[in-house]
């Protein structure tokens, strides 16, 4: 126990003071150099974008989501190691002895590594998925058969957001399926089921036409890359032939052209007096049981 005049006497304090005094200077840069990297990344985003347009390759908006996912994935590794840092230094600090913390970690760390393969596994497939530009923050895939747009991508998990807002997130190690549907660009690929009787020509020459009339309208005009493409009849189902067509569009924006096209399809083909197929209704008849069908059944007598 310090005695009252060790307590009376300012130089006592000192070293604690100082100690503080140098945590409170730790904190402070390490809070700054969070701010300092975060400020950088956005600077080296931009020039980033700039590159990658003059080298080619790409439209805007493909380079701006993996600029964006880029940034991202690297300002969440520099706040984890700056602060794993400052930590340390605190402790120094406090007169903790962290060379045996780092060794212990060093063994641990070997330890855990054994016991987290999964985790590792995860992480490594989160580089590779980065590495090799698969997906991006804000496209929309189908992983492992779950569809949505991507909210984060990162070094362990990837999390999509399907259309009814539910979040799905995923291991990066346990992806076995992965598909873009927003990648450069995108198609809206539509059947159309059309009876025999209708003129196959003339509902391919309507067709053509509507999709050439939405294409120089906006704001589809803006999204759409070209003009539609009527594959024609794709086969032949029961009672209708399924024509197949499509429209390139940039990314995520074939639902949008694709809901305008079905709506211009209901009324253009209303008035052009061709008939879509409509499903016929399934009616059921049950018959009432008799009692003599409840019986057992009688065996027919053979004939002479």
């Amino acid at each position: 126990m310090p005695t009252r005049s060790q307590l009376l006497n300012p130089d006592y304090y000192a070293p604690v003071l100082t100690n503080a005094l140098r945590i409170v200077a730790i904190l402070i840069f390490a809070y700054v150099a969070t701010r300092a990297i975060a400020r950088l990344l956005r600077a080296l985003r931009g020039y980033m974008v700039k590159m990658m347009l003059k080298s080619g390759g790409a439209n805007e908006y493909e380079v701006e989501k993996r600029a964006e996912t880029i940034g991202n994935l690297t300002g969440k590794f520099s706040f984890v190691l700056i602060w794993i840092i400052a930590g340390l230094m605190i402790l120094k600090e406090m007169n903790f002895d962290v060379r045996p913390l780092l060794a212990g970690a060093g063994v641990a760390g070997v330890a855990i590594g054994f016991g987290a393969q999964n985790v590792i596994k995860d992480v490594l497939s989160g580089m590779f998925i980065m590495m090799e530009n698969q997906i991006r923050v804000n496209d929309v895939v189908v992983i492992n058969g779950k569809t949505g747009l991507v909210e984060e991508i990162n070094l362990r998990t990837t999390v999509l957001r399907s259309e009814d807002g539910a979040v799905h997130i995923f291991p990066n190690g346990t992806i076995q399926g992965l598909s873009n549907l927003t990648r450069e660009y995108s198609y809206y690929v539509f059947n159309l089921s059309i009876a025999y009787t209708e003129n196959i020509p003339h509902v391919l020459a309507v067709l053509k036409g509507i999709g050439a009339e939405l294409g120089e309208e906006e704001p589809y005009r803006s999204v759409v890359l070209a003009p539609i493409e009527v594959l024609g009849v794709d086969k032949l189902d029961n009672s209708v032939a399924v024509i197949k067509a499509r429209f390139k569009t940039i990314p995520n924006q074939q639902w949008m052209v694709g809901r305008e096209m079905n709506r211009r399809i209901i009324e253009r083909f209303t008035e052009a007096k061709i008939a879509l197929p409509s499903a016929a209704p399934t009616v059921n008849v049950v018959l009432p049981v008799t009692d003599s069908q409840l019986a057992e059944p009688q065996v027919a007598e053979p004939r002479a």
